[in-house]
């Protein structure tokens, strides 16, 4: 099977029936990472490899050969950001330097998921340093740990997109299968669509929290990404559930495994697509071209598609501002003793005694932070600024078009309408639409209310399996 094409559930099915061991299936996408991660292409997707990955895929072909199966993801390599907490020899960074010799001393709950499923986390994937919250005009991909991440569809050319920047190279470069990201606004789809990928933002809530370097409470979840909506949901089966260690997963609905992998075609046959005018209108052109044509094949797959008026949200980020500081402070109270950050203070202090490396691009947005954090989260702002995001993205913005009109779920270009949707902690998925004339990946994106993440993987489903517009980079 080709490490550029091998779907998530394909790998799986074959090392499940034995047709590929563990080990090869590890083994090959290691040597696709040796090949172009800093030699080669130079992606630089992946910030960390797992030295324990091929002990840690022949002992799942060990427990295979004895009929022992750990779930759906037996055996197979997942890339996770560098935000999420690994309890095993590799770091989490966030990609800062400030992080360097961190090591968790207990998985995430969304790793802790991923190996009872069985699968192998073969590295750890670089993102735009601190989830692309330290400066105001850093470039998508870059961190000062892991140096700067490439898009293999057009390195050095095309944006590679943020911050979940490795997650999305690394799996369209081959380095593994499917990825996990994290996303506070725009993080997983801007990646995604950039790569050519498959990446759904959940309904905030299906996915635990714990063990991410955070940036918001109110936005911040982990989803997949991948080479399709099979894939996609596949990995969410995993993800997604309960744990009494977040307050967010309490009490949510959750999807049965055959809800999520139940995707067949004619989903959207009826089906009644919102397409919000305003958030065209600084889409360039040859991308805008691409999303018409998406637009005219959802209407020859059976959709009526409506023009609706969803007011275009500004990417304020007086919340993220406001809750940055205790999270993360809360967070590095964790970290070994020994290491030199403990707070957001000291991680300033840090930056600046060894600039060089670490402020290559500024921290706006820290000093930004640090200078509000006085006001803590009983400040007035704060809380009109939370309940304002709250009012105008669900009663005022998507749940008033979707009734108003009666639809299914809106479409965007790429990730343009990620704002408003991480605002009301609505999920969003993304899918390939195409490509400009330059080969520039183009994305379909479709959004919804909460607790649609099902729905919005039919209606994906359908769409990707109609125009089949992914194709892999030239490697």
């Amino acid at each position: 099977m080709d490490v550029m094409t091998g779907t998530l559930v394909e790998w799986a099915m074959a090392i499940r029936q034995g047709d590929v061991s563990s080990f090869d299936a590890v083994a090959r996408h290691l040597e696709q990472m040796a090949a172009h991660n800093v030699d080669g292409m130079g992606i630089r997707a992946v910030i960390e490899v797992n030295p324990e990955a091929l002990l840690e895929a022949e002992a799942r072909d060990r427990e295979r050969r004895t009929g022992f199966l750990r779930g759906p993801l037996h055996g197979v390599p997942i890339l996770v950001k560098d935000n999420l907490d690994t309890a095993d020899a590799m770091q989490t960074t966030a990609g800062s330097v400030a992080l360097e010799g961190h090591r968790a001393k207990e998985d995430a709950e969304v790793v802790r998921r991923l190996r009872a499923a069985g699968a192998v986390i073969i590295g750890k994937a670089n993102l735009t340093e601190w989830a692309n919250f330290l400066s105001d005009h850093m470039p998508n991909g870059y961190s000062s740990r892991g140096g700067q991440t490439l898009n293999p569809y057009g390195p050095g050319k095309f944006d590679v997109g943020g911050s979940s920047s490795g997650s999305g190279a690394g799996v369209a470069a081959g380095f593994a299968p499917a990825a996990i990201g994290t996303e506070t606004s725009g993080s997983i789809l801007s990646p995604s669509s950039a790569n050519s990928l498959v990446g759904l933002k959940p309904t905030l809530g299906m996915v635990s929290r714990r063990g991410i370097i955070p940036i918001a409470i109110s936005q911040d979840t982990a989803g997949p990404m991948a080479r399709t909506v099979a894939d996609a949901a596949l990995l969410m089966s995993v993800i997604a559930g309960p744990d009494p260690r977040d307050v967010a997963t309490q009490g949510v609905r959750w999807p049965s495994l055959e809800a999520w992998l139940h995707l067949r075609r004619g989903a959207l046959q009826g089906a009644r697509i919102g397409v919000p005018l305003a958030y065209l209108e600084e889409v360039p052109e040859d991308e805008r071209s691409v999303f018409h044509e998406a637009l005219s094949e959802l209407r020859e797959l059976g959709a009526d598609v409506i023009e609706c008026d969803l007011a275009k949200d500004s990417f304020d980020y007086d919340v993220l501002v406001a809750e940055f500081p205790p999270a993360l402070d809360r967070y590095l109270a964790t970290v070994e003793p020994w290491l030199p950050v403990h707070s957001l203070a000291d991680v300033m202090a840090f930056n600046a005694c060894h600039a060089d490396r670490a402020l290559r691009y500024g921290q706006a947005i820290f000093e930004r932070a640090r200078a509000q954090s006085h006001l803590h989260l009983a400040d007035g702002a704060y809380i009109r600024a939370r309940l304002r995001d709250l009012r105008r993205s669900r009663q005022e913005g998507i749940d008033r078009v979707l009734a108003e009109h009666r639809l299914d779920a809106l479409a965007f270009v790429n990730y343009y309408g990620c704002s408003i949707a991480a605002k009301a902690g609505y999920p969003s998925i993304t899918v390939p639409a195409g490509y400009t004339q330059e080969g520039k990946p183009v994305g379909l994106t479709l959004t919804s209310t909460a607790y649609s993440d099902v729905r919005l993987c039919q209606l994906a489903y359908d769409y990707e399996q109609a125009t089949h517009h992914r194709r892999p980079p030239a490697m």
